[in-house]
């Protein structure tokens, strides 16, 4: 029976700092925490007492990775409180955006954060000098990405042109004609490293660990930009507005960030939870890629995440383009943004490239912001990640102490995590 103790100081080639504090004896799990000790950033505090039309400027700062996300979500929540619907135009140009913080951040996740531990390397330098035309191409995919955020919000990080119903300035039907054919020129490069992911992918552990999947759903397509509420426990959809009756935030003692449960003492978020939820609405190359890496629902293993991801990132791209041409089919023009102020409550929700993501706004009748809640999808996925640890480390017992840590920081990175953003709230007793 074996003694190991494993003390990660901290989790490599992620977004934040997380620790990894595991210790076995005679075989035995003693002690084994996810822990996140970055100090709280009390986001929902900043925006009290401000303006209505602060939310989202001060929101999308939250993160550079999801920064559109976070806009778009507090968007929603925002116009819910305030009783504004906006546009058909608008909802497009928000989707369209979305497409591209989807693709830029599953890119830099598959290819430069997990391809790594793919090749048994420490970083995606040492790649550069041997592969260097995929890095080239991963590259270029990503930048796709920003692109997009720059044809239509006039930049991807912190964009400001996307506001309350509507935008402040529109792509001109030019510069939608031009991101259409800088997409439809980058479906090759996407297609090649589609392909050299396939060939590392068996490198991926088998591990399976069923749990609880949660993700947004619509009828009519992937939801992404919105939907209800859906549980692989419980599939029947819960409204937007009701979330806090799936989504069940606690506080623990190892952790300056919450944990939550819904049916579960713990459930995913992220593209795989999409994917088992709601794989029917992919697009069909998307389907394609996802039978060629062996990608079916449900899954169980959480490092096909990563794969789940290149799913995602081909269906993205495709939908990417048809929005363009729904866009420029429609014809775009400027349209009236205001609206009367009123006092209210409301729940905007995202599929961000993490999981689904929450803004909860209260306003009263001068337009002040009396209270908001923000749940971040690593914020959901953190029990999670314990209870997978907590599971996988009796199957790699028989490893030696080096082996077992690079693969519980593989697992780590497997679920993507952006530590920072979920490092949200934390209750202070004073004494």
């Amino acid at each position: 029976m074996r003694n190991v103790d494993v003390d990660v100081h901290y989790v490599t080639r992620i977004e934040g700092h997380g620790n990894i504090l595991l210790n076995v004896r005679d075989g035995r799990i003693e002690k084994l925490e996810w822990e996140i000790p970055e100090a709280p950033r009390f986001f929902e505090a900043m925006l009290r007492g401000r303006r209505y039309d602060e939310a989202a400027d001060l929101s999308c700062r939250i993160c550079g990775i999801c920064s559109c996300g976070h806009r778009l979500a507090s968007l929603q929540g925002m116009e819910a409180a305030l009783g504004v619907q906006p546009s058909e135009q608008t909802v497009l140009l928000r989707k369209l955006l979305l497409m591209g913080e989807e693709i830029s951040s599953h890119v830099l996740h598959v290819c430069f954060l997990v391809v790594p531990d793919l090749l048994g390397v420490p970083s995606v330098i040492p790649l550069a000098a041997t592969h260097p035309e995929v890095v080239k191409k991963a590259l270029k995919l990503k930048n796709l990405g920003n692109e997009i955020g720059r044809a239509i919000a006039g930049r991807h990080i912190h964009a400001l042109s996307a506001v309350l119903n509507g935008f402040t300035k529109l792509p001109a039907e030019q510069d939608l004609r031009d991101l259409k054919a800088h997409i439809q020129s980058c479906w090759a490069d996407l297609m090649d490293v589609a392909g050299v992911y396939a060939s590392l992918a068996g490198g991926l552990p088998k591990f399976r660990r069923e749990t609880e999947y949660l993700a947004l759903q619509r009828v009519d397509g992937y939801a992404l930009y919105n939907g209800d509420i859906v549980s692989s426990d419980a599939p029947k959809p819960t409204p937007v507005a009701k979330y806090r009756s799936r989504v069940k935030e606690h506080i623990v003692d190892h952790s300056s960030a919450k944990h939550a449960r819904s049916n579960r003492e713990a459930y995913m978020v992220g593209a795989l939870a999409r994917f088992n939820c709601n794989s029917d609405h992919l697009h069909d190359e998307a389907k394609q890629l996802a039978r060629k890496l062996g990608l079916t629902a449900p899954c169980h293993n959480p490092f096909m995440i990563t794969t789940a991801q290149l799913v995602e990132t081909v269906h993205c791209v495709q939908e990417a383009m048809l929005l363009c041409d729904k866009l420029l089919e429609r014809g775009l023009r400027q349209e009236e943004r205001s609206f009367p102020i009123r006092a209210g409550l409301g729940v905007g929700a995202v599929e961000v490239p993490r999981g689904t993501l929450y803004h909860e706004y209260a306003v009263d009748s001068k337009g002040i912001i009396t209270d908001a809640n923000l749940v971040i999808p690593t914020g959901q996925n953190h029990a999670n990640i314990e209870q997978d640890m907590h599971a996988f480390v009796p199957q790699i017992l028989d490893k030696s102490k080096e082996e077992i840590t690079h693969l519980l920081e593989m697992l780590v990175r497997a679920y993507d995590p952006c530590i920072s953003c979920s490092t949200h709230l934390l209750n202070v007793k004073f004494v």
